[in-house]
């Protein structure tokens, strides 16, 4: 059966909606903020849901921002800001001090997958300063302990990301874990432009099919938030958007309305598998990116990095 390729909750729920499909078990709330950006939240609540979905019981963020893919420094900090709320809704961090590794997944080589390692490098790092000077090193009334790991990739290490996690977990016993991923989405529309916020953990590397142990709450022990954004897009989906389009096209021409209304008529499952033969077997496993990727990178993972800080250590 076709599954439609993606990390985003958003869009799997989407894909019901689409198929005029009734899940129970998911709630789906939206609301509007500052700078034309739009919080949606997902909380799965059921078996069912979680089954119906493909994805965890828990509450997933997306954070959309059709500006986001701009150089505008203002609208990334606004950005920042919203980001740094919605964490501090799934962490009680105004509540206590806290220990929190931040671990930035993906392999650093790869551009597309290098956000996690690069959200790590402008992350604000404290907790040998506190071990250090003591709590009033920096004069907050909670003066969280923030360590970070970029535990790289199996082909670099020949370890799993979860066996390097764990061996950090037993000597540093941190109270949260926050792990950055470069995400997969199903639209083109949300590359670069959307940030998903779940306290359900991840799967490194399942929005491209490369399954590795889940990093979560069951695997560790502790509460795991996932931090991503999405940089690829499966080719399959690029054509089958195009092929949509094209149908549409057809049907308004008189001369090729036939042939568009026969095409129209496929199952959704049915077109991905006839643009899946015919791609394969050259294009069949290609994920696309945009061509300015390495400029939104270095520019998004300093706006997820800055939310971070924000929300354990506000100006």
């Amino acid at each position: 059966m076709y599954q439609v390729r993606t990390d985003l909750a958003l869009e799997a729920r989407e894909k019901f909606e689409d198929d005029h499909v009734e899940v129970k078990g998911v709630i789906v709330k939206q609301e509007h903020v500052k700078g034309n950006m739009t919080v949606t939240k997902v909380v799965i609540e059921t078996e069912n849901g979680a089954k119906a979905m493909g994805k965890p019981k828990g509450n997933y963020v997306t954070l959309e921002a059709p500006d986001m893919a701009d150089s505008d420094e203002d609208y990334h900090r606004e950005i920042s800001m919203q980001l740094a709320k919605i964490l501090k809704e799934l962490i009680p961090i105004e509540k206590k001090e806290l220990s929190v590794l931040v671990v930035g997944l993906g392999n650093r080589e790869v551009t597309p997958d290098a956000l996690g390692p690069r959200v790590v490098d402008n992350m604000m790092i404290t907790r040998h300063i506190i071990r250090k000077f003591g709590k009033y090193a920096f004069g907050l009334k909670n003066n969280h302990q923030i360590s970070s790991i970029v535990p790289g990739v199996m082909a670099q290490t020949g370890m799993e990301t979860l066996e390097i996690i764990k061996g950090v977990l037993e000597e540093t016993t941190p109270d949260y874990i926050i792990a950055v991923d470069a995400l997969a989405a199903r639209s083109t529309k949300r590359l670069n432009r959307t940030i998903q916020i779940t306290d359900t953990g991840i799967s490194p590397g399942s929005g491209v099919g490369n399954h590795r142990h889940a990093l979560n709450q069951e695997s560790v022990g502790i509460p795991v938030i996932a931090i991503g954004i999405p940089t690829v897009v499966d080719a399959v989906t690029i054509v089958g958007d195009t092929m949509s389009n094209l149908v549409s096209a057809m049907e308004e021409t008189r001369r090729l309305e036939g042939l568009g209304h026969s095409i129209s008529q496929l199952e959704e499952a049915e077109k991905h598998e006839l643009i899946r033969e015919l791609l394969s077997p050259n294009l069949n496993a290609m994920f696309v990116t945009p061509k300015d990727i390495d400029e939104s990178v270095k520019r998004l993972s300093y706006t997820i990095s800055e939310g971070i800080n924000m929300a354990f250590f506000p100006a």
